[in-house]
C-alpha cells in the first residue's frame, strides 16, 4: 500500500474555464426569452451587420449587452423601453463570463411614462430658466475691460489627459485667462459635489466640468438630481464639456454655457477673448478720432505730418509686402523646379538601380551555371578516376596471385618428386625383406 501513488486530477486555467463555461446551461441561455428595458444606443457603427448597444432596468441603471441586426435596429428610438424576443449567448474573457442578449424580434414599444424622477429634472431646468443664465460673454468682457484675468477652475478626472485638447483650442487666448487644474472622480457624483463644494469658495469666475468621453453608462452621473441642484445654485458661470455630442445631459440643460468637448471649450473661450479684443481695440480707435477732432489748429501740422509719415510707412510696408510675394513665390518656384529635378534624378536613381539589380541577378544566375557545369565535369573525372584506381588495384591483386599460383606449382612439383622418391625406397626395402625371408626359409629346410 505504501508503494502505491496518489492520483489527482490536474486542470490548466483555461480547462476550468471550459468547464465551468459548459456547466452554465440555463433555460435562458438555451431558450428564446423577452426582455423588457430602456434600450440605449452604443456605438454608431455596425461590426458584421450588427450593432452593440444596451439594455437598462426600469428602475436602476444595471444593463447588459444587446447584439441587434441592422434591419431591426431601424426600429428603434434611444431611450424608449421596448419589450425584445432573443436568447442569451455567453462568451468567457479571461476568467470572467459576459452575457449578452441577442435580439430576435421586437415585441412591442411601451408607451413612455412620466416618473418622479423625470418631474425632479424638469422641475429644476424650469427652476434655471426662472433665475436665468449667467452670460459666459458679458463675464470675460467685464474682466478684460478691467484688465484682469478670468479665473477658471476646470474639473477633470483622475488620470485624465484631455487638457492638452482644451488649450489647443484656448491657443494664445490664454493670456486673458487664470486656469487652475483639479481633478476627481468624474464617473461619481458624489465625488463632484464635493469637488464642486471645495471649488466653489475659492473665488472662481468659472467652474466647467471637463470630459473627453467614455462609455455612455457613466454618462448617468451627470443626471443624477444632487450634483444638479447643487449645480444650479452655484456663483461662478457654470460650463460642461463632457463628449458624447449625441447625448444631452441634465448638468448639460442646467449649466450656464455647454460645449461638447474639451477642445471646443478651449476654442469658444478663444473665439469670445478675440472678439472682445478686437472690440477694446475698436473702441479706442474711436476715442483717438474724437481726441482729433478737438486738438487746436497748431497741432494739425504735426498730425498732417504724422499721417503723411504713416501713409509714406504704409507704402513702404505695402512694398516690402509685394517684394516680399515676388520673393516667395520666386522661392516656391525655384523650389518646385528643385523637386522636380529630384524627382526626375530619383526616377532615373530608380531605372538605374532596377536595371544594375537585373544584371546582377543574370550574372550570378550564370555564375550558377558556370558553377553548375563545373561540378558536373568535376564529378566525371572523379568517376574516371576512381574506375582506374580500382582498375590498377584489380591488376596488381591478379598478378601477385599469379606468382603465388606459380609458386605453388613448382613446390607442388617438388613436392610429387619427393613422394616418388619415397615410393620406391619402400619398395626395395620390402623385396629384400622378402628376399631375406625366403632364403631363411631355404636355409631351414636345408639344415
Amino acid at each position: 500500500m505504501d508503494n502505491q501513488e496518489v492520483t489527482y486530477p490536474i486542470y490548466s486555467p483555461a480547462s476550468v474555464i471550459g468547464i465551468f463555461s459548459n456547466a452554465l446551461k440555463l433555460n435562458a441561455t438555451v431558450n428564446l426569452i423577452y426582455l423588457k428595458g430602456r434600450y440605449a444606443f452604443g456605438g454608431g457603427k455596425s461590426y458584421g451587420n450588427y450593432y452593440y448597444d444596451l439594455l437598462f432596468s426600469e428602475g436602476d441603471h444595471t444593463s447588459i449587452g444587446i447584439r441587434i441586426s441592422s434591419l431591426l435596429r431601424s426600429k428603434i428610438t434611444n431611450n424608449e423601453v421596448y419589450t425584445l424576443r432573443g436568447f442569451i449567448e455567453k462568451s468567457i474573457k479571461n476568467s470572467s463570463i459576459e452575457l449578452r442578449f441577442v435580439v430576435d424580434e421586437i415585441v412591442q414599444q411601451e408607451e413612455k411614462l412620466i416618473s418622479e424622477e423625470e418631474l425632479e429634472r424638469y422641475a429644476l431646468i424650469q427652476k434655471k430658466l426662472e433665475t436665468g443664465s449667467k452670460d459666459l460673454e458679458t463675464l470675460i468682457r467685464d474682466k478684460m475691460l478691467k484688465d484682469e484675468k478670468v479665473r477658471v477652475a476646470n474639473i477633470y478626472g483622475n488620470n485624465a489627459i484631455v487638457q492638452k485638447d482644451f488649450f489647443e483650442g484656448l491657443d494664445v487666448s490664454s493670456k486673458y485667462f487664470d486656469i487652475s487644474d483639479h481633478s476627481c472622480n468624474i464617473t461619481s457624483s458624489t465625488a463632484i459635489i464635493s469637488k464642486l463644494n471645495e471649488v466653489s469658495g475659492l473665488g472662481y469666475d468659472i467652474v466647467a466640468l471637463v470630459r473627453g468621453g467614455g462609455d455612455r453608462q457613466s454618462m448617468e452621473t451627470f443626471n443624477d438630481l444632487s450634483l444638479s441642484e447643487l449645480f444650479i445654485t452655484m456663483k461662478p458661470v457654470t460650463v460642461t464639456a463632457i463628449g458624447h455630442t449625441v447625448d444631452e445631459t441634465l448638468l448639460d440643460k442646467l449649466a450656464d454655457k455647454r460645449f461638447h468637448l474639451p477642445h471646443d471649450y478651449g476654442a469658444g473661450l478663444h473665439t469670445i477673448a478675440e472678439k472682445l479684443s478686437h472690440e477694446r481695440s475698436n473702441s479706442r480707435a474711436l476715442l483717438i478720432d474724437e481726441v482729433k477732432k478737438d486738438v487746436t489748429k497748431q497741432f494739425s501740422e504735426q498730425v498732417e505730418t504724422l499721417e503723411k509719415q504713416l501713409k509714406k510707412k504704409n507704402e513702404e510696408f505695402t512694398e516690402a509686402q509685394k517684394t516680399y510675394k515676388e520673393q516667395t513665390e520666386a522661392h516656391n518656384k525655384t523650389y518646385a523646379e528643385q523637386l522636380k529635378a529630384r524627382n526626375e534624378e530619383f526616377q532615373k536613381l530608380q531605372m538605374t538601380s532596377g536595371k544594375q539589380l537585373e544584371d546582377l541577378q543574370k550574372n550570378f544566375q550564370e555564375q550558377q551555371k558556370q558553377r553548375q557545369a563545373e561540378m558536373e565535369s568535376y564529378k566525371k573525372e572523379i568517376a574516371v578516376l576512381h574506375e582506374k584506381n580500382v582498375q590498377s588495384a584489380i591488376n596488381e591483386s591478379t598478378a601477385s596471385l599469379k606468382v603465388n599460383l606459380e609458386t605453388l606449382k613448382q613446390e607442388n612439383i617438388r613436392l610429387n618428386q619427393e613422394v616418388q622418391g619415397s615410393k620406391t625406397d619402400y619398395m626395395k626395402i620390402i623385396i629384400a625383406f622378402v628376399l631375406a625371408l625366403v632364403i631363411g626359409f631355404l636355409l631351414a629346410k636345408v639344415l
